[in-house]
């Protein structure tokens, strides 16, 4: 069977390279399948996991926003902030929602909502990511 050449790259460093059999990602116009052979593209990515399926079994990776380039052997995806599932800190991750809460709840003229909901959403995906709630 055919498999695809995977990278996910962050700002610190790369995150995942593999060879998989099909990726799943969230792009700003919804979800996309890709298998081998994919026409070449680029897509705008959103908050969310990126599942990675190989060998009958399937990884999950949190990706925070970016871009994904694909190429018929080969994808790229290009994210601000990226784990695999077997690295998320579960700890640090709900300590990040619980502080984005707070500030969502409080009612202080200098809080920054949108960014706040933000960190809700990021912290959120690694939980979800993390536990498998995908």
């Amino acid at each position: 069977m055919k498999t695809l050449t995977v990278n996910i790259v962050t700002p610190d460093g790369p995150v995942y390279d593999s060879e998989v059999d099909m990726i799943i990602a969230k792009t700003a116009s919804g979800e996309i399948g890709i298998l081998p052979g994919h026409i070449p593209m680029v897509a705008p990515l959103v908050i969310g996991a990126v599942k990675l399926k190989k060998d009958g079994k399937t990884e999950y990776a949190a990706v925070n926003g970016g871009f994904v380039e694909v190429r018929p052997e080969k994808v790229t995806i290009l994210a601000q902030s990226s784990e695999v599932a077997t690295t998320i800190d579960l700890t640090r991750a709900k300590e990040a929602m619980k502080r984005a809460e707070e500030r969502l709840q409080s009612k202080q003229d200098s809080t920054d909502f949108t960014r706040a909901e933000l960190a809700l959403k990021r912290a959120m995906n690694r939980i979800n990511v993390y536990e498998g709630n995908i």
